[in-house]
């Protein structure tokens, strides 16, 4: 089959937003895989769920999750962190007539260690694998990291199964889980797939949707074919038989992700498989304030998984940026903007306890909870989250990366 012109895949997927700007025209934010930029520093989600042609994630979605599944929705989807989504209501539907899915997830590993808003995604893909019982498969792009980040390939490598540790100790079942470097992973099927994607899609369509240009490395163009890829059961032949050849795929992933899923979708009916669906996370903001995601480059932008009970306290207390006053007289008269609090934002995804935390909003939007009292109750919840991880990432040896590494069946696919 020919690849389409750039005219004709517009026609053929409307759902593929244009990306240009008129000559001279400033964007006022730029989401895409490799940059988060807005002016202000604040993302306006709505008018990216516009711009991206994905949906809002409402609440009859939220009850239908509840009602299928017998079990309460994840936090995070409770309270809006998980916003948006693709298909997802063609899961569902499928699903509750028997249908099986499977979840692709991934992680692009360009540094030692893992802060929270690195976890959220794992998190939540835990929560749905255990709800709908279902396989899971998790990407590490270290083959990226060597194009975008100019790491070495052993580099690349080292980091890929340092972050696989990370993965593991959020509790993914190795039954049903299979962890894959790009590097070791790539087989004839996955590099099959990559071709079909790359032979439906021009340079122009890079371009409108990532944003390339002739400068960069070719390794940079090529990439999105790669991560596209497993979003097809066929990438997987030691885990799909030829009779789940038509298996669907539901991806959990930042905003940010969205550009290669849009690709991916839109040459999916043209090589026979079904469109993945998507459900797309706002970003975790950084201690400092709601500017987009947390920067790796600063420490003290994010919480660690390493980082101590003491290094939590202090990044906490002197970083988390604050919506109360000035003085404890105004506190007490107007109380806290609680709409650029970052504690209150924290605790909206970590506290699971909904009644202590409209305690804790009202008291402090009141100014009867002093901005100490929230920074205080956040340090234990944090803490209390890093040193889980801790103990549960000591106990990862490097024999369990490999076992989850290993290209074998899963016994217990859909049990």
């Amino acid at each position: 089959m020919s690849a389409p012109s750039s005219s004709s895949l517009e026609t053929l997927n409307p759902e593929i937003p244009k990306e240009e700007n008129k000559e001279g025209e400033e964007e006022e934010q730029v989401i895409n895989p490799w940059e988060v930029s807005a002016k202000g520093g604040k993302i306006d989600y709505d008018k990216l769920v516009d711009k991206f042609g994905c949906q809002r994630l409402d609440e009859a979605l939220i009850q239908r999750f509840e009602r299928l599944t017998g079990k309460r929705a994840h936090v995070f989807l409770r309270r809006g962190l998980f916003f948006a989504h693709r298909d997802l209501n063609d899961i569902l539907d499928a699903y509750e007539m028997g249908e099986k899915f499977y979840l692709y997830t991934g992680r692009g590993p360009s540094s030692e260690s893992l802060h929270l808003g690195h976890l959220i995604p794992f998190m939540f893909t835990k929560y749905l694998q255990e709800v709908f019982k279902v396989p899971l498969v998790i990407q590490l792009t270290d083959d990226e990291k060597c194009m975008w980040k100019g790491l070495s390939i052993e580099e690349s490598e080292r980091l890929a199964r340092e972050n696989a540790k990370d993965i593991i100790a959020c509790g993914f079942d190795i039954q049903k889980t299979f962890i894959f470097p790009d590097f070791s992973y790539m087989c004839p099927p996955m590099y099959k797939n990559m071709v079909r994607i790359a032979n439906c899609v021009t340079g122009n369509k890079i371009v409108g949707i990532f944003g390339l240009t002739l400068e960069d490395y070719g390794g940079k163009w090529f990439f999105p074919y790669i991560q596209a890829a497993p979003s097809f059961p066929s990438t997987f032949p030691h885990l799909f038989s030829e009779k789940y050849k038509n298996l669907r795929c539901l991806i959990p992933c930042a905003i940010d992700q969205d550009p290669y899923f849009r690709m991916t979708r839109d040459v999916a009916p043209r090589l026979g498989y079904n469109k993945p669906a998507l459900i797309e996370s706002k970003f975790f903001p950084a201690l400092q304030g709601e500017s987009g995601k947390m920067s790796a480059s600063d420490a003290n932008s994010a919480i660690y998984v390493t980082d101590s009970l003491k290094e939590i306290k202090n990044k906490v207390n002197k970083y988390a940026f604050s919506g109360g006053q000035d003085s404890i007289e105004k506190h007490r008269k107007y109380g806290a903007n609680l709409e650029v609090d970052v504690p209150v934002k924290y605790l909206n995804f970590f506290l699971d306890d909904d009644d202590e935390l409209e305690h804790i909003k009202k008291e402090y939007g009141a100014g009867r909870m002093l901005t100490g009292d929230v920074k205080g109750r956040l340090i234990e919840v944090l803490s209390e989250i890093v040193e889980r991880h801790q103990r549960a990432r000591k106990s990862v040896t490097e024999e369990m990366v490999d076992a989850f590494m290993a290209v074998r069946p899963l016994p217990h696919l859909f049990d």
